[in-house]
């Protein structure tokens, strides 16, 4: 039995690397409207923590039957996933795993609050390392590695203003980025013409006070967001699971393709050859593997972005995502049929989080 825990405000937690951490609302609210997602990879007989089990619930029956109406996913409207509640009780120490959507200092605090054995958890050296790897410095060391014929990006660490300020005078546009942030903060956008860096020198202080440095990379033309979705077994080796087209509106994600892999590359392809595609996932697949062999097992995820000027250009490397992603959640929807295609998104309404699967 594996015990399936969705917690969204990892990447601010990990930021913070504090283990009495209290997440902001948001954070708090979307664990506790989507915190039956899990249930769509999770098997029969493992156990979901939720905050609310009669929401979560009724919110899985709910979208169990769009997912089969839509996608044809017939089986997970059997499945009778085990949600049980973030409330203190004693766990047995024969559960065999705990997947969370990200490890991070405060979930482990909140699990041995539940009466979970610390001997079932990473311990605090093993998770300093999931933090340190993290950082957009393991991007930025893997990104030069990636690079071939076809492709670009530059990435570079800051602990100074007048770093920062030479880059903008080489590259004439950038983007400032927190080491540690979620999903659309932590940016900042400098341009010699219009966003001098005297306008976000306060920012930057403030990060490098707080995080050590700033990373930072020249602006470029973003014609279209996707990325590769991994796994790491921890030993060495690392499991290609599928490309994952998402959508973005100021770095903030908003919504996933839902389609099989062969169509998935079939609109690549109509930016990026898909041999490229397909020698970059075996480099990361082999230096991911030596990256994380003894230091991290679990889903991960690439970003990447197609760039403008034409021929378009593949950056390969935006960020890492040590965690399970959005993109793994989309893989596990895929359908089977390739005319069949989705858009899943996450909105917001009636002060409320929806996952949302709807027909393209």
């Amino acid at each position: 039995m594996t015990l399936h825990i969705f917690n969204p405000e990892h990447d601010i937690a990990l930021a913070s690397g504090l283990s009495n951490f209290t997440a902001p609302h948001a954070g708090r609210q979307l664990r506790h409207d989507l915190g039956f997602l899990p249930a769509i990879w999770a098997k029969e007989g493992d156990a979901i923590l939720v905050d609310d089990v009669e929401q979560a619930q009724r919110a899985w029956k709910k979208m169990s039957h769009r997912i089969a109406t839509l996608l044809g996913g017939e089986s997970l409207v059997r499945l009778n996933p085990g949600f049980t509640p973030t409330k203190p009780r004693v766990y047995s120490d024969q559960t065999p795993s705990i997947e969370p959507w990200g490890w991070n200092s405060a979930l482990r605090a909140q699990l041995i609050r539940l009466g979970i054995n610390e001997l079932q958890l990473p311990t605090p050296p093993e998770l300093d390392t999931i933090r340190r790897l993290s950082h957009r410095h393991t991007a930025a060391t893997l990104l030069p590695k990636l690079r071939t014929e076809g492709t670009i990006g530059e990435m570079f660490e800051c602990q100074t203003a007048g770093q920062v300020e030479e880059l903008l005078a080489k590259y004439g546009q950038l983007v400032m980025k927190a080491p540690w942030s979620s999903s659309g903060r932590g940016l900042r956008f400098l341009s010699v013409e219009r966003t001098p860096f005297e306008q976000q020198a306060g920012w930057f202080r403030n990060i490098v006070d707080a995080q050590g440095c700033v990373m930072v990379e020249p602006y470029y033309n973003k014609v279209k967001d996707f990325g590769m979705e991994f796994f790491s077994d921890g030993k060495g080796n690392v499991s290609y699971l599928g490309l994952s087209l998402f959508h973005t509106a100021n770095g903030a994600y908003t919504g996933n393709i839902l389609a099989t892999e062969t169509t998935k590359r079939e609109i690549i392809s109509h930016y990026i050859p898909t041999d490229l595609l397909d020698i970059v996932q075996e480099k990361i697949c082999q230096e991911t593997g030596l990256l994380f062999n003894g230091k991290y097992c679990g889903p991960f995820g690439v970003d990447m972005m197609v760039v403008h000027p034409s021929p378009f250009v593949l950056h390969p490397c935006v960020e890492i995502n040590l965690r399970r992603t959005m993109g793994h959640v989309a893989i596990a929807l895929a359908p089977k049929d390739d005319d069949v295609r989705c858009v899943m998104r996450i909105t917001y309404s009636d002060k409320s989080y929806r996952l949302t699967i709807s027909r393209l």
